[in-house]
């Protein structure tokens, strides 16, 4: 038996937004156990990070419970733009996205969890993962072999130890590829875009328009979306060309979406984040991963409290939250708004102003959804010009 290099109480494998949200977390619960965690990522960071960036209310104030400001440069969205067929409509709805780069906004995450005494180790490969006679997981690494008590799977859509350790089955898997496209101008517009208008000709998705700043210039982050992984690569590559005005740069992802009744655990083993699935709606990760993260460090903390670290009540406690409750309604949303009667679902969002400031106030947590943060404002003001 290979002797390991390092032991741990808990090891979380990635440092995206889920990992670094679970360690920022479990510093704030459980101190004592956070000293006792080990991070890792195969990258060395900062590292790019094929995303849009979006961030949403409910995102700033996850980042306020774990006593952090939005430190890096981003683009404060104040009016939406939907394309849906007839008319555009564009709603004016002040800080209703803050847009970032992944590079450097993950980066801050991380580097804020160190900053507080959380062992984060990059450059480290995992390679293999097995549960011992023991319980404990060991993680076969470019390191060597590390036991855990605990591991809490941040490592992506195609996550190894999900597949390892969890759930062997690819799950719903969407794609998205995207490109940046320089703006012409001293500072990016203030106006996202999202476009519905190919679910008409059979996408089950969209394309979108982020304003961003990219090494201090001002850029678009143009992209398509499909709930489908496989079967519409040629059409989303297509959406992207005709937006990137000549750019030749795209890149490709995918993104694992939530669908309620898979397993989220295993016995000493988390799955947050993409791993564990996230919007089937849009793609959205950032927000769910950082709130799969408080939930992970719950669990954690009480599962060492109790001496059980079967973490058997983890998926359906995710399920039952508003985390669970609101991706259960975006992959209806899903299903409504690309599925065969797509046309009726879009008729009633197009014409219904109710209907449009209900769902961007609940999308974005805010409102009645979540007294902490104020409500939106959302008023259409007809067709604009196009971007």
């Amino acid at each position: 038996m290979t002797e390991p290099v390092l032991t741990r109480d808990v090891v979380i494998v990635g440092g995206g937004p889920a990992g670094t949200g679970t360690a920022l977390a479990l510093q704030r619960l459980d101190p004592a156990l956070a000293r006792r965690t080990l991070l890792l990522d195969r990258a060395e960071f900062p590292r790019d990070k094929t995303c849009a960036g979006g961030l949403i209310p409910l995102t700033l104030e996850l980042l306020r419970g774990v006593d952090l400001d939005l430190s890096v440069p981003h683009v404060r969205v104040d009016r939406a733009r939907v394309r849906a067929g007839g008319p555009a409509i564009e709603l004016e709805a002040p800080g209703c996205c803050w847009v970032i780069r992944r590079r450097e906004f993950d980066h801050m995450l991380l580097e804020a969890a160190r900053d507080r005494g959380l062992d984060a180790r990059t450059g480290v490969r995992v390679r293999a993962a097995s549960r011992r006679a023991d319980g404990r997981v060991a993680l076969e690494t470019s390191l060597g072999t590390i036991l855990a008590r605990a591991v809490v799977a941040a490592d992506g859509a195609g996550s190894l130890l999900r597949r390892r350790l969890v759930d062997p089955d690819e799950g719903w898997v969407a794609r998205a590829v995207m490109s940046d496209v320089p703006f012409e101008g001293a500072r990016p517009p203030e106006t996202y875009e999202f476009d519905f208008r190919g679910v008409a000709n059979g996408l089950a998705g969209y394309a979108w328009s982020f304003p961003c700043w990219i090494d201090g210039r001002p850029h678009w982050n143009v992209g398509a979306y499909s709930v489908r992984r496989r079967g519409e690569g040629e059409r989303l590559e297509g959406l992207v060309r005709e937006r990137s005005e000549g750019v030749t740069e795209r890149k490709a992802h995918p993104i694992r979406l939530y669908a309620s009744g898979r397993p989220l655990s295993a016995p000493g083993v988390l799955l947050v984040g993409d791993a564990a699935g996230v919007d089937p709606l849009l793609g959205e990760g950032i927000s769910f991963a950082l709130e799969y993260g408080r939930m992970a460090a719950e669990e954690l903390r009480n599962g060492f409290l109790r001496g059980d670290l079967g973490f058997a009540g983890y998926g359906g406690r995710v399920d039952r939250s508003p985390l669970g409750k609101k991706l259960r309604r975006l992959a209806l949303g899903a299903r409504l708004f690309y599925g065969p009667r797509s046309d009726l679902w879009f008729r009633v969002a197009r014409f219904s102003r109710t209907a449009q400031r209900i769902g961007m106030n609940w999308y974005n947590g805010v409102g009645l959804w979540n007294p902490a943060v104020p409500a939106l404002p959302s008023a259409p003001r007809g067709a604009p010009t196009g971007v």
